[in-house]
């Protein structure tokens, strides 16, 4: 199976690089068929570092991606300051640091500031979302946030999301615009919108700039990982960083 990426399509400048992987290109075996980046999902250790160590190879990497452990709460980690990696975000600005979330149905939101030196990924699911995992990171970016550009990767999409009256209800509580993103479905449940509800809060924040990629990780399963269509499966990676060579 050929190597396959999606490059992000926003207006970044030009040193700033940032990507989302597919299960396109490595040699993991199913269900983490076939290039499965993350450590938590029961892939072989040697199939696992084998891909990690093709990535770093085949993009040209400055260095390892600063993988994080994701705990689908809000901490922030600054990779340039904090070696702590237990985080759902975290930020650089500094060249040739990798910040890298991991994916496989959640959102995957890249941002960078206008100037190309401030630089973030943030890994976020419904529950990062209710309790301000977006907020939390573009807190902690130092440049204006209508200085700020994010892009969206690759997510399940809202007609393949089903979320209870409870998930439903929490963001009602905390969004007051929340419920425009919920469509009813059966009895108690909900189609969420998920990039819908990053997109409105990101809006709210004044980022300047929002783009999404078009595609359903749950939809496609040719080409992505999905944890609601398959469990176990694997993750694929969402990464930026500063290239110093630009």
């Amino acid at each position: 199976m050929s190597f396959e990426i999606i490059e992000a399509t926003w207006n970044a400048p030009r040193q700033v690089r940032a990507l989302c992987t597919t299960r396109h290109g490595g040699c993991s075996s199913d269900p983490f068929n076939s290039f499965n980046l993350a450590s938590h999902v029961g892939d072989e250790v040697i199939k696992l570092a084998e891909n990690r160590k093709f990535l770093r190879r085949r993009l040209n990497l400055p260095g390892e991606p600063c993988w994080l452990k994701q705990t689908h709460g809000t901490h922030v980690v600054n990779l340039d300051q904090d070696k702590k990696r237990r985080a759902d975000a975290a930020i650089t600005r500094r060249s040739g640091t990798i910040a890298v979330v991991l994916t496989a149905d959640c959102l995957p939101i890249l941002l960078c500031n206008r100037a190309g030196t401030e630089v973030a990924a943030v890994h976020a699911g419904w529950r990062g979302l209710v309790d301000g995992v977006i907020q939390a990171t573009v807190g902690q970016i130092e440049s204006p946030s209508n200085q700020l550009l994010a892009w969206i990767g690759p997510a399940i999409r809202q007609d393949c999301f089903e979320v209870g009256e409870e998930v439903r209800n929490q963001f009602l509580a905390r969004f007051p615009r929340a419920d425009a993103h919920f469509i009813a479905n059966r009895a108690g449940h909900w189609l969420c919108n998920l990039p819908g509800l990053a997109v409105d809060i990101l809006g709210q924040l004044g980022v300047a700039e929002i783009h999404r990629a078009d595609y359903c990780s749950y939809t496609d399963e040719a080409l992505f990982f999905s944890y609601r269509r398959n469990h176990p499966t694997g993750r694929m990676a969402s990464l930026i960083w500063i290239d110093s060579d630009a």
